[in-house]
């Protein structure tokens, strides 16, 4: 797994929690942050259950699938950026795009 690209995958889904749960600026930015430098933290790095904690804390009505969709998207996000990737990567990430 490619560590560079779940960090990037986790900032990009904090951004999108972030903005569900009404962050904005610098507490928005915190968050996402948070949860990309929580990818190599073990008790930090169940991102599903942190989003589906702070949803529910903020009553912000998002189901499991709803997230995990979310969270497949980020992964192909993250993936497109190519800087560093290799040629089977962004082949990988244009293949899931198609079957999406």
């Amino acid at each position: 797994m490619d560590c560079w690209r779940m960090v990037r995958r986790n900032k990009l889904i904090g951004q999108w929690a972030a903005q569900k749960l009404g962050l904005v600026g610098e507490s928005a930015r915190t968050y996402s942050n948070d949860l990309a430098r929580g990818t190599f933290d073990i008790e930090r790095n169940d991102v599903l259950a942190i989003i589906l904690r702070d949803f529910d804390a903020a009553g912000v009505v998002q189901s499991k699938d709803q997230i995990r969709s979310v969270m497949t998207q980020s992964w192909l996000n993250a993936g497109s950026k190519t800087d560093g990737a290799d040629a089977s990567d962004a082949a990988l990430v244009q293949i899931a795009r198609k079957l999406m």
